[in-house]
This record gives C-alpha cells, structure tokens and sequence, in this order.
C-alpha cells in the first residue's frame, strides 16, 4: 500500500504544479509583467489538489483492485465482476467496507470505448442496490429495490460522447466519465442458507460489452499493471 499512497501522492503534486504553471502563463499573457502573489499561486495549488483528489483516488483504486489475473474475492481483472462469497472481515482494506449485512458484487469498466451491458436477475424482493460511480467517485445512478424494484433488469451505460441504438428492453444510463466503478450490494443474513442464495443471484448478473450482448463472451486477458508504473 506504501507504493500506491506515493504514487497517489505525486500525481496530486504533478496536477498541482501543472495547474499552478497554467495559472502564472494565463497570467502573464493577460496582464503583460504582472504575476501572481504567492497566496494567490498558493491558492491556485490547493485548487488543483482538490480537483483532482477524487479523480486520483479512484484511480489508485481502481489499480488495486483490478491489479489481478483472474476474479478472486477481493478484486477482479478490468471488465470483469468479483464476487464476495461472505461478509468483509476485519483484515479487508482494500477500500472501506461499512456495510455489515451485504454481500459485495464489484467491478471497473470503461466506457469511453462502447457501452457495456449491466443485467441484474429476479431478486425476490430481496434489498439490492448496485451504485454505479464516475471517475470523481459521484454515483451518477443507483438501480436497486428502492429506486427501481426487484425484477429483471437491463441497464447499458454508456459513455459520455456515446450515440447509438440499444437493443429492446435495455436502459441507458449515461455515465459523465469513461471509468465507471460497479459497487453492488446485496443484503444477506450471514447463514449458510442465505449465503447460498445470494450467491445464485451474484452468478446471475452479468456484465459484457455491447458488442458481445447476446453472444458467446469470451474475456480478454487481463491487463496487468507493474507496481512501479
């Protein structure tokens, strides 16, 4: 973790320093030989920093938990879901973890390239819910029992320039970013006959790309990143 928190730390630095230098060149072809105090450089950094906080902490996320071969709980390779078997025990810290009572049904995505196809199962009435967040950690939409029951659904989420024509009975929901983080969780009581129920309806969401809904899938190789990249 000591190698994604500096990582983390110096991307915010490099936004932070490029967004200060964009500052003092607007300025200084504006207003000729004027240039900035140093509070106003000062504020101009912080900005910066707070700018792009969320967009690298999303991305530091996304790298540990999609760093990986094959789906295992706790992560899972781009493009594809991992499916946490049982509750988050104490030596999980991936990311924060306060649900007690879920099971976890997770994954990146990116969209910037064609939407990708989201079908959730029968639930039964169980509580569900399934945020889907842009590249600032915003949930853009959240399908679930509360916002939009327990049937069958079809969802295709769609990037942010992304046109075109959906098949049948399948929902667009518009992401403001390429990178979209799947964060589905489904209520389970802790037993193993509950634990085995919920874990028909995690096997029964699938996630595939536009071009492969309603065909034979089969998954590219996963992208691994160097931990000194």
């Amino acid at each position: 973790m000591k190698i994604w928190c500096t990582q983390w730390t110096k991307l915010l630095v490099v936004m932070s320093t490029v967004a200060l230098a964009t500052g003092l060149t607007s300025c200084s072809k504006e207003t000729g030989s004027q240039k900035l105090s140093t509070d106003e450089a000062k504020s101009i950094a912080m900005d910066a920093y707070v700018y792009g906080y969320a967009l690298v902490t999303m991305e530091m996320t996304r790298r540990v938990m999609t760093n990986v071969e094959k789906a295992e709980p706790p992560r899972a390779p781009m493009g594809q879901l991992m499916r946490m078997r049982e509750y988050p025990n104490a030596a999980f810290r991936d990311v924060t973890a306060p649900n007690a009572d879920t099971l976890y049904t997770n994954g990146f995505i990116d969209v910037g390239k064609e939407p990708w196809i989201l079908s959730l199962p029968e639930a039964d009435g169980r509580y569900y819910l399934f945020p889907m967040l842009d590249g600032f950690t915003n949930v853009f939409e959240v399908p679930g029992k509360r916002t939009t029951g327990t049937g069958p659904q079809t969802y295709a989420i769609t990037g942010p320039g992304w046109k075109g024509t959906l098949p049948q009975g399948v929902q667009e929901y518009k992401s403001p970013t390429a990178l979209v983080w799947l964060l589905g969780r489904i209520y389970c009581t802790g037993t193993p006959e509950d634990y085995t129920a919920v874990h028909k309806l995690q096997d029964a969401i699938s996630l595939v790309p536009l071009s492969s809904y309603g065909k034979p899938y089969t998954r590219p190789p996963a992208m691994l990143i160097r931990a000194s990249t």
